[in-house]
């Protein structure tokens, strides 16, 4: 069988999402999809997709071999366009996820430049605020706060982050600035549902995290109106650090209660684990490293 064929079959198949999606994709018929996915998985001896009559999904084993599929042809597409063209820029397409704010404000300025300096390199961006999957959804490198679970990603630290608790200077001159995370009960607060999905606020009192219900004058999923919110004087609010450094920046957020903040939450950018790494992954993870670690995150 021709295995390189096969393995752009199957990753189509993935992309697509079904069969026939990716018979179209390939300008195939159906039952040469399916001959050419059998075939591989009697090769390679194990089941790679769990074909039900709405779903396809990917095996424990399918996920692995996904990966470095996805690694092995980017490899060939890079080295036959640098064979044919004679040069030997980087080139192809990045695929790049983050948090909708922290990517609109530091990941696509690094792509934008970097963009500008390989023009025959392309990208597709994604900002959502949820944990994508980066191998099911062919994602070459992601920026993640927070501790990470899955062991198969290479991480590569850049930075901290802190949960800090703000307010307007207007409305502290107005409630009073607290002292300590008691004093939260005795004010208006707004609550970001990303960062609490409860009505309460964790701290660090010496060596124990407390918890503290607040009553919230406005909850809200979206982190520009929370801060809006927070920024026109509804109330305390509780944000991740780069969330809030610009407007602490133009003095329109002070923060309080500093001294009982938890423990900062590190910033990885990260990329499926795999020995092939294209050389524009390799480039673009390299300018991440280097940009986002001389940014003050707080």
């Amino acid at each position: 069988m021709n295995k390189l064929f096969a393995m752009a079959t199957f990753v189509r198949i993935v992309d697509k999402g079904s069969l026939t999606a990716a018979a179209d994709g390939l300008d195939t018929s159906v039952p040469s999809v399916v001959r050419t996915l059998a075939a591989l998985e009697r090769e390679l001896g194990v089941r790679l997709l769990n074909r039900t009559t709405r779903r396809l999904h990917l095996t424990d084993e399918g996920a692995q071999y996904l990966e470095r599929c996805r690694a092995i042809l980017s490899i060939v597409q890079e080295t036959e366009a640098a064979l044919t063209s004679g040069r030997t820029e980087l080139q192809g397409k990045l695929t790049i996820t983050a948090s909708v704010l922290f990517g609109r404000r530091y990941i696509a300025p690094i792509l934008n430049d970097f963009l500008q300096r390989h023009p025959n390199v392309t990208a597709d961006l994604l900002f959502v605020d949820r944990i994508v999957n980066l191998v099911e959804e062919g994602m070459d490198v992601a920026v993640r706060i927070g501790h990470l679970r899955d062991s198969s990603l290479v991480a590569v630290s850049v930075g901290k982050v802190r949960r800090v608790v703000c307010a307007s200077p207007e409305y502290l001159q107005r409630r009073g600035t607290p002292r300590t995370p008691e004093d939260v009960r005795l004010h208006s607060c707004v609550r970001h549902t990303g960062l609490a999905p409860r009505s309460d606020w964790h701290f660090r009192v010496g060596r124990r995290t407390v918890t503290i219900p607040m009553a919230a004058a406005i909850s809200c999923n979206d982190i520009d109106s929370s801060l809006e919110a927070c920024v026109s004087g509804l109330g305390l609010g509780m944000f991740l650090s780069y969330q809030t450094a610009p407007y602490r920046n133009a003095k329109k957020l002070r923060y309080v209660l500093e001294e009982f903040e938890t423990e900062p939450i590190p910033v990885h950018v990260v990329y499926p684990q795999a020995k092939l790494i294209t050389s524009k992954v390799r480039a673009f993870v390299d300018e991440c490293m280097s940009k986002l670690r001389q940014v003050p995150f707080d």
